[in-house]
């Protein structure tokens, strides 16, 4: 469990988050959506450890980020696995190479080790093939899975994914939510996604953080969201027809 409390953060004049506490619970995915200039990277960010902020704080598992040392900020954040919006792999390295990074950075295991942890990873992944590709010889979904794989691979507490259907088809994007979402169960992570996918939303939402102009504006879960009377929230949703069609429907079956 992530919990913030009351957090601001500040670059130079602009007061990008206002205020904002939230819980982040453990086994279920917890999405940060809002427009652009919302506040929801920089928000990650912080609870990465990459932004300080200037006032409130960010407590992981019982752990106050701000009052630990900076030896135990290094091991917690060995916790933290990161999906990047583009993957981030190491186009000179092969699957298994991108994979094994984290392990020969942070561990002193055996390569026989690392290796039984790689095998073991890109089949939770479902990329039992792939050890000796490398990421250009690869589609841009089964690049997001490695990038899934090498997440997960030092077995963190907390999985961050940012935008992690960027640049996904439909059909590809809904396989990847599916699959954060069963190892976020399966192994009792606290995932927090950014995104700004509305199919993400209604597929996973399991608890949704709506940020606007550095406030938390709304909260709760994708079956909420159809119920809500707060404006904010359902302009941003159902910017699209589509989903304005879809809470129609659902307003008509509840009367």
């Amino acid at each position: 469990m992530i919990k913030v409390d009351n957090i601001h953060k500040t670059f130079g004049d602009a007061h990008v988050l206002k205020g904002i506490s939230a819980c982040f619970d453990k086994g279920k995915t917890n999405l940060i959506i809002g427009q652009s200039g919302s506040g929801k990277t920089v928000f990650l960010k912080c609870l990465l450890g990459l932004f300080t902020p200037e006032e409130g704080s960010i407590v992981y598992d019982g752990q106050d980020y701000s009052e630990l040392t900076n030896n135990e900020k290094r091991y917690l954040r060995q916790d933290m696995g990161m999906v990047f919006q583009g993957s981030a792999l190491f186009d000179s390295m092969t699957v298994q190479g991108n994979i094994m990074f984290p392990l020969e950075m942070f561990t002193k295991q055996s390569v026989s080790e690392m290796q039984d942890r790689v095998d073991f990873v890109l089949k939770r992944v479902n990329l039992i093939d792939a050890h000796h590709k490398f990421p250009s010889e690869i589609s841009g979904g089964m690049q997001k899975r490695v990038a899934i794989a090498r997440a997960i691979v030092m077995n963190p507490k907390y999985l961050f994914c940012d935008e992690p259907n960027s640049g996904l088809d439909p059909k590809t994007a809904i396989l990847i939510d599916n699959l954060i979402q069963e190892i976020t169960k399966e192994y009792n992570i606290t995932t927090v996604i950014n995104t700004h996918d509305m199919n993400s939303v209604m597929e996973i939402g399991e608890k949704i953080i709506f940020l606007k102009d550095g406030l938390k504006e709304w909260e709760g879960t994708k079956n909420e969201i159809f119920k809500t009377d707060n404006d904010a929230i359902t302009n941003f949703v159902y910017s699209s027809e589509l989903f304005k069609k879809v809470r129609q429907m659902y307003i008509e079956e509840r009367n």
